[in-house]
Parts: structure tokens; C-alpha cells; sequence
């Protein structure tokens, strides 16, 4: 295996979202060259371009973050493309994946789990794996929850910020539960992989607590000085949504290799 911390040549799709952010400052950190173009620089639908981009850049390793939620030509085919140019090149492959090709079941899941996606979303993204095995049969697909930050622009921070100071109607289930991962975390868990050439196909790396949306919530307001009693809360069930319920990863294997992530209390200091 090589040292984790060696000078290494990264393409990064994605590198300006919260992810992709957290892994160019990692990088950085590493003394790493980075390669991230935008979504106007490369369109990874197009499959010569993506090819043409990597070709160039010759990195020892490609993480792929892109995505767009509502597409699934980027999604799959996108992903795809990105595969096939990393393998063509004889980069390593980091492909980021969801713990929502799960359809969600009481006991956690496992990377061997049959997949059961029942969101288009959760659909696409088992389908962006499949692809990306047959293109790259040594990637490593990582499976994350829900990611969440405290510095710079958060999703999750700004939802909650905006329901408790009337700004968002929003409620917070109490019973659509995940396992919350911070960027910075799963973001060094990302490029240490992007270093290593002895992990392959599916792996699991998320928080080590199981929490619902309301709990989160709950959790952030305290953070932000607002009162977490005052979090709206509702129920998946009641408002008749069709998403996975209860979805928890074991990260044991990841544990095993020593990719590790913190609680939320861990992360801001309750």
C-alpha cells in the first residue's frame, strides 16, 4: 500500500459542493495537485469530454461528487463516464454513493445487503453503482448519510435556522432516521481511500449514531443558540411521503481500516 500522506495527483468532480469543499481543503492540507473542474468546465454527460479532461490531467486518482438530484443522465450515465475514463487512465476511483439504494429496515445494513432503493433518487444511484463496477472494477463506492458542516454554507444548518426563525415552513420527521456524517470527516475518510489501492466496491462510511431528522434538528438549533424545544417536528407517515424510514450503515468495515467518524455532540461541542 502506499503512504497515505504521498504526493498524489487528484481529479475531483464536484469540488464545489459541501463535500467536494472539504475534500480540496484536505487535499491542500496533503500537499496534493488538484484537478477540479466545474459543471460549465466539464459536463460529465458527455462522455468524450470527460474522457478528454481526465486524459489530460493523468491523475493517480479520480473522486467522483457530482451529482444532481432530479438527473439521471448525470447521475448514472454521468457516473459512467467518469469510470471509464479513471480506468482508462489507471486511476483510482473513489465514487460517492447514498445510503438511500436502502428502502430502510429497523436493523443496520451492511455492504453486502441486497440493494432496495424506493426513490427514484435511491433507483439511480443503485443504477450510478452498478455502472461504475462494470466500468472501474476496483472502485471503491462509498455509502454516506446524511452530511452536514459548521463552516460555510450547510443544507441541513440553513433549514434549521429557517424554520426556527419563521423564515420556513419546513418540519422535521421523528421518524426518518439516519446516520448525520460531518463534511471535514468523511471528506479525509475520501482522500485516504483516493490513497489507497487496497479497497475495492462497496463500503459504508457514516456516523456511528442513529438519529432522526428531528433529533438532528434538535442538535443543530442548540448549536446555533436557538431552542431545540422549539424544532417543528411532523412525521414521514403523516405526510404521506414515499422515502426510506429507518436507514443506518454500519461502518464497521471502515472502522477496520481506521476510517472514522464523529458524533454530532463530538462535532459541536454539546
Amino acid at each position: 500500500m502506499p503512504s497515505l500522506h504521498a504526493p498524489l495527483r487528484l481529479f475531483v468532480t464536484g469540488g464545489s459542493g459541501l463535500l467536494g469543499r472539504h475534500l480540496l481543503r484536505v487535499a491542500e492540507q496533503r500537499a496534493w495537485e488538484v484537478i477540479a473542474p466545474g459543471s460549465t468546465t466539464l459536463d460529465i454527460r458527455d462522455a468524450s469530454a470527460v474522457r478528454a479532461h481526465i486524459a489530460e490531467a493523468r491523475p493517480d486518482a479520480v473522486v467522483h461528487l457530482a451529482y444532481r438530484g432530479n438527473d439521471p443522465e448525470v447521475l448514472v450515465d454521468g457516473s459512467a463516464n467518469v469510470a471509464a475514463a479513471a480506468a482508462q487512465v489507471g486511476a483510482r476511483l473513489v465514487h460517492l454513493s447514498t445510503d438511500v439504494v436502502f428502502g430502510g429496515r429497523p436493523e443496520p445494513y451492511g455492504e453486502d445487503d441486497a440493494l432496495s432503493p424506493i426513490t427514484d433518487y435511491g433507483r439511480w444511484k443503485a443504477a450510478a453503482e452498478a455502472a461504475v463496477a462494470v466500468a472501474h472494477p476496483r472502485a471503491v463506492l462509498v455509502r454516506t448519510s446524511l452530511i452536514y458542516a459548521v463552516d460555510g454554507p450547510c443544507p441541513m444548518m440553513d433549514d434549521v435556522s429557517a424554520a426556527l426563525t419563521g423564515r420556513s415552513s419546513i418540519r422535521f420527521f421523528t421518524d426518518e432516521v439516519r446516520c448525520p456524517v460531518h463534511a471535514g470527516d468523511l471528506a479525509e475518510a475520501v482522500a485516504t481511500l483516493a490513497a489507497r489501492d487496497d479497497v475495492a466496491g462497496a463500503l459504508h462510511i457514516a456516523g456511528p449514531e442513529t438519529l432522526s431528522r428531528a433529533d438532528i434538528a434538535a442538535r443543530v438549533a442548540r448549536w446555533l443558540g436557538l431552542d431545540p424545544a422549539q424544532v417543528p417536528r411532523s412525521s414521514l407517515t403523516e405526510s404521506g411521503l414515499v422515502r426510506p424510514a429507518v436507514v443506518a450503515l454500519d461502518s464497521g468495515r471502515a472502522a477496520a481500516l481506521g476510517l472514522t467518524c464523529r458524533t454530532m455532540d463530538e462535532v459541536l461541542g454539546h
